[in-house]
């Protein structure tokens, strides 16, 4: 059986529309900036595709494989839109919308680093003060004795 002409447009247009998107399109290639920064463009990428076509004869002509009378047509578009960076710096990463609204939920991921230290910050203060405190009340124990003076990490 013969490949319809419509066969072709359509192949055309995918062939070439699936060119242009890739991975690569929608996470893009990476940028290390002097500093050592890298920085990763996020995109969306959004495509339509349209073909149609006909075959039809007149009254005075027929339908022949010399004589298909097809007549076609197909189009497409695409948008590629970035609507975020990745940056990574330091050991941190940060996802940087393009976008003035942000989620909830990107404002909570955004806080953890924040949080972590701070909680961090606030167990090391507070085993700094059992330790010190413990030690104060073994000081006062030994009645001016040397007290032996022993240290558990309990942070690791």
């Amino acid at each position: 059986m013969a490949e319809h002409p419509i066969q072709g447009l359509m192949d055309t247009a995918m062939s070439n529309i699936k060119s242009m998107v890739d991975v690569n399109t929608i996470v893009g290639d990476a940028v290390t900036t002097p500093d050592g920064t890298v920085i990763i463009p996020i995109s969306t990428v959004s495509f339509g595709f349209g073909a149609g076509g006909t075959q039809f004869a007149a009254k005075q002509d027929t339908v022949t494989p010399d004589n298909p009378m097809f007549g076609g047509g197909c189009g497409g578009g695409a948008n590629v839109k970035p609507i975020a960076f990745l940056v990574v710096s330091g050991g941190n990463v940060k996802l940087l919308p393009i976008s003035n609204r942000t989620t909830p939920v990107d404002k909570i991921i955004d806080m953890v680093p924040e949080v972590v230290d701070k909680v961090n910050g606030a167990l090391t203060g507070a085993v700094d003060k059992i330790v010190a405190k413990r030690d104060k009340k073994a000081g006062e124990k030994c009645d001016d004795k040397e007290a032996p003076k022993t240290y558990v990490d309990i942070a690791e």
